[in-house]
C-alpha cells in the first residue's frame, strides 16, 4: 500500500477570467465551461494524491448556486476528500472575485470521483487520505455515505449493507 497523504498534498488551484466566448446570451458563464474547468482541476488534484494516471469515474454532484458573470475572476480549488481502494473523491470549491472590489464569494461546488489506472486501464491502489482540518474531516466522513448511496443506486450494494448511510436514519 502506498504511503498515506493529507488533503493539502492534493490541493490544486486554478484561476480563470470569464471572457465573452465563455458566456451565454445572458452574459453568464456557460455551465459546461465550468464543468470542464472543474474536471481538469479535479483530475490534477487526484493525480497529485496518487501520482498515477487518473480517469473521471463520475460527476457525483454539481451545485450551480450562483451565476458567474462576464468579467468575473473565477478560482477553483480542488482537494481529495477521501480515497478508497482505487478511487478518490475530489471536492471542488468555486470562488468568484469581483474584478473591481476584489470581494471574493463562494459561488459553486462539485464532487467528482476519479480512478487511478495503469497503462492498460486497470485500476490501481491509491494512498490512504488523512484528513486534518474540521472541514476535511466532515468531507471525509460524508464521502463514505456518498459512495454507499452511489453503489446502492447502481445496484452494486444492498441498502442493508450501507452501514454508514443507515446510521443517518437510525439515530
Amino acid at each position: 500500500m502506498a504511503k498515506s497523504k493529507t488533503a493539502k498534498e492534493s490541493l490544486a488551484i486554478t484561476t480563470h477570467h470569464v471572457l465573452p466566448n465563455d458566456t451565454n446570451n445572458l452574459g453568464n458563464l456557460f455551465g459546461g465551461r465550468l464543468l470542464e474547468w472543474m474536471d481538469i482541476i479535479a483530475s490534477i488534484s487526484a493525480h497529485r494524491h496518487c501520482k498515477r494516471v487518473v480517469v473521471t469515474a463520475s460527476v457525483n454532484n454539481v451545485a450551480f448556486a450562483k451565476s458567474i458573470t462576464h468579467g468575473s475572476i473565477v478560482t477553483l480549488e480542488a482537494k481529495v476528500s477521501r480515497s478508497f481502494n482505487s478511487s478518490m473523491e475530489v471536492f471542488i470549491d468555486v470562488w468568484v472575485e469581483d474584478p473591481v472590489t476584489g470581494e471574493r464569494k463562494k459561488s459553486n461546488e462539485a464532487i467528482y470521483t476519479f480512478v487511478a489506472v495503469d497503462q492498460h486501464g486497470a485500476p490501481l491502489v491509491v494512498p490512504e487520505l488523512i484528513p486534518e482540518s474540521t472541514e476535511e474531516k466532515l468531507r471525509f466522513e460524508g464521502a463514505l455515505r456518498r459512495k454507499q448511496l452511489s453503489l446502492i443506486l447502481a445496484g452494486k450494494m444492498k441498502p442493508e449493507e450501507a452501514t454508514e448511510l443507515k446510521a443517518l436514519f437510525l439515530k
